[in-house]
């Protein structure tokens, strides 16, 4: 594979995956994480309907662990094609693209893919690592009186640890509802709240990042991240409270990260930090990288300079970039 390939190639961007947690990393709540390891173009479209595939006809029950892998990815790079193919202006080849996703089952069936991924047979709830990680504040968020408030882009459902934990006020959002509890909404087109009161204290974003379909509209997802986060109501909190709030929690597969020709650790925490974001926990297993940062600091703009640059050159490498400016 060419190292001049474009973001969008859809046979080497940075796959979906899901599985069990294999490895855990130490967090400072109080603090950056020290981090360690276990052995350009054409604006595309903000919103992230433009990443997702088509509804159609009514799924199988239910799918082997193989078959769940392959349609994530399968949907995965048929999406990158079809950014490369609109920002082509080639039209018919996006809309053939599109029919090849209604024959693998549309959208429909992809959720029953990432459904399955998240089932506790599999492992998949990304949430069950949050509350590993909230589970020293637990008690002060009960002794405060007044439960945390989520936002849950992306949610598939209503029955993950966090919404089993009782600690949480949560708004569930997702381009296409899966049932009662979830709002069918685009995070991008999501009203920015006019004060306190419609803001919230952390967002989930799992595994909805490496689904926008182009390097600029995820900078514009992160940005946006902060307006939705309220910095002022936990700060006569405790004092654990305080050095976890307002918090982001993101989940990314971990070859967005760890394969990429334009991200590494390094760079994500650059481009984080210059939006306010410090790291409290992180974590890596062999196919997932989590992530919890909390926004305590205002916004650099002067150094939101983060451009499509190869920091990883090589011919095996993803696409997978973020570009904030």
């Amino acid at each position: 594979m060419k190292v001049a390939q474009t973001e969008a190639d859809s046979s080497n961007d940075c796959p979906l995956s899901s599985g069990p947690d294999s490895r855990r990393m130490p967090s400072n709540p109080s603090g950056p994480v020290s981090k360690s390891k276990n052995n350009g173009g054409k604006r595309a479209s903000r919103q992230l309907s433009a990443g997702r595939p088509p509804t159609v006809s009514k799924p199988q029950a239910s799918l082997s662990s193989q078959k769940t892998r392959q349609l994530i990815n399968e949907h995965h790079q048929l999406n990158k094609q079809i950014t490369k193919a609109e920002l082509d202006g080639d039209r018919a080849a996006a809309d053939e693209l599109r029919k090849r996703i209604e024959r693998l089952g549309g959208l429909k069936l992809y959720q029953l893919a990432s459904l399955e991924g998240q089932s506790k047979e599999r492992g998949g709830d990304s949430s069950v690592v949050l509350m590993q990680w909230l589970q020293p504040i637990i008690g002060s968020v009960k002794r405060s009186g007044t439960k945390l408030r989520l936002l849950e882009v992306g949610a598939l459902s209503t029955k993950n640890a966090c919404s089993n934990a009782g600690i949480f006020e949560i708004q569930r959002i997702d381009l296409h509802s899966q049932g009662e509890g979830i709002l069918q909404q685009d995070f991008m087109e999501r009203p920015i709240p006019n004060g306190d009161a419609d803001q919230v204290d952390i967002i989930s974003l799992s595994l909805v990042l490496n689904f926008v379909p182009s390097p600029v509209g995820r900078g514009d997802m992160l940005r946006r991240t902060c307006q939705f986060l309220d910095t002022c109501a936990r700060a006569e909190s405790e004092e654990q409270l305080r050095h976890t709030f307002p918090a982001l929690f993101m989940v990314l597969p971990a070859p967005c990260i760890t394969n990429s020709r334009y991200m590494s650790e390094e760079r994500i925490t650059c481009l984080m930090a210059s939006l306010g974001y410090i790291m409290l926990h992180f974590k890596q297993t062999a196919k997932l990288v989590y992530y919890l940062w909390q926004l305590r600091d205002e916004p650099s703009p002067e150094d939101q300079d983060f451009a499509k640059k190869q920091v990883n050159p090589g011919p095996a490498r993803n696409n997978f970039c973020v570009v904030l400016r």
